[in-house]
């Protein structure tokens, strides 16, 4: 009876190292996804306070390109009321097809394409929306990871009743969103 004893309590501890390791698996993955998603929030952040100064140098060289700077206005502020992934993602990705449109525009303007200020600010904005990009590679990276692991045997018989479920990925929903900007201008205006 005493061995059998022994190989009961080894049995129970080899299950309860086993689901300690499945927990705490869980535990890093999903903290990979808050810290992905994170980054994108600091990223998106630093876009936002460019995106004013960006706009106010542009706007003393464009001012009829009202359009676009109202557009932008308007997906800035949307973005930053958003509360949730679901309705941050799409905002985002219009934000990001609407600076790609000013950054266009600017190409009509010769002065402007000299201008220090605004070099500098186009740099700083390449240089975020490649950090942007990247941030939400990482974050899709960890959401495809922590989402497999809460979804292979045994994890998935533990990580519904842990309340590890399923995130999103970050993802162009509106197709028109993955193609190349193009601004056409006729008497004066853009167009886009």
């Amino acid at each position: 009876m005493g061995n059998f004893l022994w190989y009961l309590l080894v049995a129970v501890a080899a299950v309860l190292l086993f689901l300690i390791s499945i927990y705490n698996s869980l535990v890093r993955k999903k903290a990979h996804v808050e810290n992905g998603l994170s980054q994108i929030d600091v990223q998106l952040k630093r876009r936002y306070d460019l995106i004013p100064n960006l706009v106010e140098t542009v706007k003393a060289y464009a001012a009829h390109e009202r359009g676009i700077f109202e557009r932008i206005a308007a997906l800035r502020s949307a973005s930053l009321s958003a509360s949730t992934l679901e309705e941050t993602a799409p905002i985002e990705n219009q934000l990001t097809g609407a600076l790609k449109s000013l950054l266009a525009v600017s190409e009509n303007y010769p002065e402007l394409k000299a201008d220090r200020n605004f070099l500098s600010l186009q740099e700083e904005l390449a240089s975020t929306e490649n950090k942007i990009a990247f941030a939400r590679q990482y974050y899709n990276d960890a959401v495809r990871e922590y989402n497999i692991a809460i979804s292979v045997f045994p994890n998935n018989m533990l990580s519904a009743r842990l309340g590890y479920g399923p995130r999103p990925l970050w993802t162009v929903e509106d197709a028109g969103e993955r193609e190349t900007v193009s601004v056409s201008f006729g008497e004066g205006h853009g167009k886009l």
